[in-house]
């Protein structure tokens, strides 16, 4: 597994992470076992995984609870391990985003708790508020990165006037946002700025909700209370679009002797500005799997063939 600099800071995480959003994110997810979810962690931590990506929104902190219990096992070295967590969601006022000094100094220091933790490796401001300037926000975490409680700065969801804004200082070391083979409106506006000011860069939704994985077929029906019924990509021409494509990839796959899920994640691994790729994960086979993916040593015809294929 390679290791990859975030931004200009001294963290290196695995260039395959873990996204964690299914690791007590009851909020999110029906029926979410614990147990198993602690398990995700140890499988990915076991297959040379690093990276966990989690978030105070995942189960209201449980997500955060779960990763610092499984830490606190013997098996686990604390210093080799890369934690990412975000905070905006301000419960007092019914989820309200808030990016204020006072908010997210509190949030790292309740994040430090149920990490069980004296220090968070990544600390991003999940949403942008309505109000805070974003250089006083990020001056704020610049602030507590200097007291050693977290070691790199980074902004998700922001838009790129934004990010310019909270980066007038030079603080922000990483950026996490939408992103995907079917995704790409970064490429054109955001991806020049992140290269040109030495920031690493975190899809999210890589596999875009199994979209990706090859495990559907044009004639897929989702029932109306499943969320993908009202997701445009999986409905009418554009979800049979992206399925004709996903299919083309099955032969390209065979010859790496992989999964397709395996070689669209090879794919974002070779990609020159995407710094890491978190997957997320429900079943631990399902880390193990993924985790296979950063053996496929994609050429570059191969690289370009998927991208012009999804362009």
């Amino acid at each position: 597994m390679t290791d990859v600099q975030i931004g200009k800071s001294q963290v290196y995480a695995s260039s395959l992470g873990l996204g964690t959003n299914a690791v007590g994110g009851h909020n999110l997810y029906p029926d979410l076992s614990e147990t198993m979810g602690k398990d995700v962690i140890r499988t990915a931590l076991n297959n040379g995984i690093t990276l966990l990506d989690t978030a105070f929104s995942y189960g209201h902190g449980r997500s955060e609870e779960l990763i610092g219990e499984v830490l606190q096992e013997e098996a686990f070295d604390r210093s080799r391990v890369i934690i990412a967590t975000k905070a905006a969601h301000n419960l007092q006022q019914d989820g309200k985003f808030n990016n204020s000094p006072e908010f997210l100094q509190n949030a790292v220091e309740a994040a430090l708790q149920r990490l069980q933790t004296d220090y968070i490796d990544i600390f991003y401001i999940h949403f942008p508020d309505e109000t805070t300037p974003k250089n006083e926000a990020v001056a704020a975490l610049h602030k507590l990165k200097e007291a050693g409680k977290i070691r790199a700065i980074g902004v998700s969801n922001f838009s790129l006037a934004q990010l310019k804004e909270a980066n007038q200082d030079g603080y922000v070391d990483i950026v996490e946002d939408r992103f995907s083979l079917i995704h790409r409106e970064h490429e054109k506006d955001l991806f020049p700025y992140l290269k040109a000011n030495k920031i690493s860069f975190v899809p999210y939704y890589p596999l875009d909700s199994g979209l990706l994985t090859g495990k559907y077929s044009e004639e897929t029906h989702f029932a109306a209370s499943d969320l993908r019924s009202k997701n445009p990509d999986f409905k009418g021409p554009r979800f049979k679009e992206i399925i004709t494509k996903v299919d083309q990839l099955k032969p390209l796959a065979k010859d790496y002797d992989a999964t397709v899920t395996q070689l669209v994640l090879a794919w974002y691994l070779k990609h020159p500005q995407i710094d890491v790729v978190i997957p997320g994960a429900k079943r631990p086979d399902q880390v193990a799997t993924n985790a296979k993916a950063v053996d496929i040593q994609l050429t570059a015809a191969d690289f370009d063939k998927i991208d012009q294929l999804f362009k």
